[in-house]
């Protein structure tokens, strides 16, 4: 087993904490460091993408009991994520902290959603391991870009292509997704891209698909390593753009592809979505009736007694409040706090500065109109 040290001082602050509200879950990160290299990592955000060998922020057993204790967890109910910010589940050295920190929870007898992302080798072994997992509801998902420049992603998508057949072959209890992203217009959009994407999605439970998330540190890296503005300009939120978004969806026609990571879980796992999706109804045109039928039922609009009560737990402002058969609105939220409210009553919750337009699927603007 290959030992982490442990992070030094000069870590930068954000990622001394080890657990913070991202919109499919609860995450967990007390590793950090990455080798893949990939150019698009959200690393860059946090000032860490130079940072190639994992270390250790705090052990396994303090991250978890913080997971536990955060304000927001609530067992049964929150969904969870590990190592999906800093670093890769699967990488020698990370693994066994994996492993370790999910036989904790399951021992625990929690049957909350845990997400693992992962570019990486899932091997044989692996799969058997979390077989073994009794309560917690497991879901490999498994990144896939077919991207194929270096410089973007030094990684091959062989090995994301392998761990999907080792997951076909060999889960059951254990679910796994075809995580396809980026797609890049102009990048990885083409018909052999998704020819390739079809047949993989053959090894998966579900297919989610998503586009890049370009932010201006992201950006400024592209430019350092000689790489052309791949859009024009950055967003706050992942760029689809709608022609781009219409090819895809007209090559996975009849298939089972979802816009929302918590909606290709709820099909794997035959559950509701528990981000509430079925409110904004557009973005299930595209997904099963079995499973917009199983959305559909556990559908139910707050009383708003309820919501205020849960805005109150978070700290948000009670003054503004609304609440209509799509979503919640509030005023002057952060996303740690609208995510805790969302995943407790599986409805959507937004802000009133950061409006979800009709049709856009919480995308960036560029390419609609």
């Amino acid at each position: 087993m290959i030992q982490l040290r442990f992070a030094g001082p000069n870590l930068p602050a954000s990622l001394k904490q080890v657990v913070d509200y991202r919109k499919s879950g609860l995450s967990l990160n007390h590793i950090v460091g990455c080798p893949l290299d990939c150019g698009y990592c959200v690393r860059h955000l946090f000032d860490n993408f130079d940072m190639k060998k994992p270390h250790l922020v705090v052990p396994d057993e303090e991250a978890v009991e913080q997971l536990v204790s955060h304000w927001a967890f609530c067992a049964h109910r929150t969904p969870i994520q590990i190592f999906n910010r800093a670093t890769d589940p699967f990488l020698p050295g990370v693994k066994e902290h994996l492993f370790n920190c999910l036989h904790m929870l399951d021992e625990r007898k929690l049957t909350n959603h845990m997400l693992i992302i992962t570019r990486w080798c899932v091997m044989q072994d692996d799969v058997a391991r979390l077989e073994k997992l009794q309560h917690l509801k497991v879901t490999v998902l498994v990144t896939w870009s077919g991207i194929d420049d270096f410089r973007l992603e030094p990684t091959e998508s062989a090995i994301a292509e392998n761990s999907l057949l080792v997951l076909s072959a060999h889960a059951r209890r254990t679910k796994s997704i075809l995580y396809w992203r980026p797609i890049i217009s102009g990048i990885n959009d083409t018909d052999a891209h998704l020819c390739r994407a079809q047949e993989l999605s053959a090894l998966a439970n579900a297919t989610v698909f998503t586009g890049l998330f370009y932010r201006d540190e992201i950006r400024r890296y592209f430019t350092s390593i000689g790489l052309p503005d791949l859009y024009e300009q950055t967003a706050r939120r992942k760029i689809m753009p709608a022609d781009l978004e219409r090819h895809v969806l007209t090559a996975f026609s009849g298939l089972p592809l979802f816009r929302k990571t918590s909606c290709g879980i709820a099909y794997a796992h035959r559950m509701p979505d528990y981000n509430g999706h079925y409110g904004i109804r557009e973005i299930c045109d595209i997904c099963p009736p079995a499973q917009v039928a199983i959305c559909a039922r556990d559908h139910h609009k707050p009383e708003m007694e309820k919501v205020r009560e849960l805005a109150d737990a978070a700290g948000v402002d009670l003054s503004h409040i609304e609440v209509n058969d799509r979503r919640i609105e509030l005023a002057g939220s952060t996303e740690q706090q609208r995510y805790f409210i969302q995943h407790s009553l599986n409805f959507q919750v937004h802000d009133r500065a950061q409006p979800h337009h009709y049709g856009r699927h919480g995308r960036a603007e560029q390419g609609w109109t």
